[in-house]
């Protein structure tokens, strides 16, 4: 990479004031200590004891001397360090009068803390961007920025800004040709010559594999799911996710990635082979992710919009329109109870009031056969749910089991579903489901029996329309995501 990728701002700035200190860099960089002021001291001039201090705290925020220039310092730097001294600021203006002395000063400073020429410190720098490249996505701008801060920190006198920038370009390239073909070689044959072979785009096809396989569901329905579920199966296929990477950096693998899938075929066709292999891995085994996070939001979003929020809003609609019934019914139940709470017990002779003319009192207000048709009406509008709030609209969604059993075998295939330890009893029966709905018949004994709670057991266990002994399979698949809150698998 040429040397010209630097900024402007910041060829500007290197080795150099480009703009005034802060008060907090005054204070880090240039507040004499002990060590500092005695040395300062003892020069004979007050030109020299302030060029010295200001050279002092010049290195320390620079990292390099001023010596072409020694006074090319901002003028508050000379004012906070004179302050300190007890002298006046217009004496550093003698400070360049002979350029030997900054040099002095410098070499003073150097020896005196420890300072190390670039040379000498070449090559422990070289490790610090080098371990960088493997574990970020900084560009060589960052690098070098990088590189200034930590030659300051550890006291190496800044090079030639050539000099800096030409080593942190080279030692990017070498580590990423480094990280290139550490991936390549953990790529099978098989598997590279598979990868190559995607960028081709298929006869009487527009566009690449990559750019297929990148493209996710679009619409929101069970007939979505199988292809979105057959692209994450075949992406699984291809192997990339078995292979070991663990030598490269999360972050890297995703910049390869990114870059893997934002470029078109013809792009990826150019670098040299052991890059290209280590873009199409990255690629590749992001698609993995993405594809199955892709078929699990779709899932989510149909069980979610067409099937389980749908069948509570038809709920809430049938128990809108039963409303007006509903009320009806209570108003004539109601009237017969409060007959009855409103009959003594005993007439005014002491005789017990009998049934009959407690219902003789009831029916003056509510015929019997009107009384009955209310009762009748309240128990099929207000069902017993064992105190369930979702049991009135569970039976919609497994209404429509078409939707689901198309994808079911090939969701328990293709995902690999986890859960905690409480929820391994659901992931088990979950990965049971194909088995199950194979077949004509299930019996109880056949499933989870103790996953199975609340309404959930009515529909699974008492279909009328299912024989004794058998289970509704449809209604079992529905709840097997839920059952016992255990785990979320996208059912409920």
């Amino acid at each position: 990479m040429p040397v010209e990728y630097l900024s402007a701002e910041q060829e500007a700035r290197y080795g150099r004031f480009a703009t005034e200190p802060s008060p907090g860099e005054l204070e880090q960089f240039f507040r004499l200590d002990k060590k500092a002021l005695g040395p300062a001291r003892a020069k004979r001039r007050p030109a020299t004891r302030l060029g010295w201090a200001v050279q002092w705290g010049t290195v320390r925020m620079l990292g390099t001397f001023l010596t072409e220039d020694p006074t090319a310092i901002p003028a508050a730097v000379v004012r906070f360090v004179a302050e300190q001294l007890g002298i006046g600021n217009e004496h550093f203006a003698e400070y360049g009068t002979r350029a030997q002395t900054a040099y002095e000063h410098a070499w003073e400073i150097r020896d005196e803390y420890g300072y190390r020429d670039f040379a000498a410190g070449e090559a422990e720098l070289r490790e610090f961007p080098a371990a960088r490249v493997w574990s970020s996505l900084e560009g060589p701008r960052a690098l070098f920025d990088r590189a200034v801060v930590w030659l300051v920190n550890n006291r190496v006198l800044l090079p030639g800004v050539t000099t800096l920038a030409r080593m942190v370009a080279a030692v990017r390239q070498e580590e990423n040709d480094r990280l290139h073909a550490a991936l390549y070689e953990a790529v099978p044959y098989g598997l590279r010559t598979e990868m190559v072979r995607l960028l081709e785009v298929p006869e009487k096809k527009r566009v690449s594999e990559p750019e297929r396989l990148r493209m996710g569901p679009m619409r929101v329905s069970g007939k979505a799911m199988e292809p979105a579920l057959d692209r994450a199966r075949e992406v699984r296929g291809l192997g990339a996710g078995a292979v070991d990477v663990g030598r490269v950096r999360a972050a890297r693998m995703t910049g390869l990635a990114r870059y893997g899938l934002t470029s078109k075929a013809p792009t990826l066709k150019r670098p040299e082979v052991t890059r290209q292999t280590a873009t199409l891995l990255a690629a590749v085994r992001h698609l993995e992710t993405a594809a199955v996070d892709d078929a699990l939001d779709l899932l989510h979003a149909l069980m979610a919009t067409k099937l389980l929020a749908k069948a509570e809003r038809m709920g809430n609609d049938a128990k809108l329109k039963a409303l007006p019934q509903l009320r009806k019914a209570a108003k004539k139940v109601a009237a017969a109870v409060d007959v009855l709470m409103t009959t003594p017990q005993a007439t005014a002779s002491g005789e017990m009031v009998s049934v009959a003319d407690a219902w003789s009192a009831i029916e003056e207000v509510v015929p019997r056969e009107q009384l009955a048709e209310a009762l009748a009406t309240i128990a099929a509008v207000v069902p017993d749910t064992d105190g369930d709030d979702d049991a009135e609209w569970r039976a919609e969604p497994v209404a429509r089991y078409g939707t689901v059993r198309g994808f079911i075998r090939l969701l328990v295939e293709v995902i690999d579903f986890g859960a905690v330890e409480a929820g391994a009893p659901v992931v088990k029966a979950l990965k049971q489901l194909p088995d199950l709905i194979g077949r004509k018949k299930v019996g109880a004994e056949e499933v989870s029996m103790e996953l199975v709670t609340g309404s959930w057991r009515r529909l699974v266990f008492a279909n009328p329309n299912v024989p004794h002994g058998l289970v509704d399979k449809a209604a079992y698949s529905f709840g097997c995501g839920s059952f016992r809150g255990t785990v979320d698998l996208g059912f409920s």
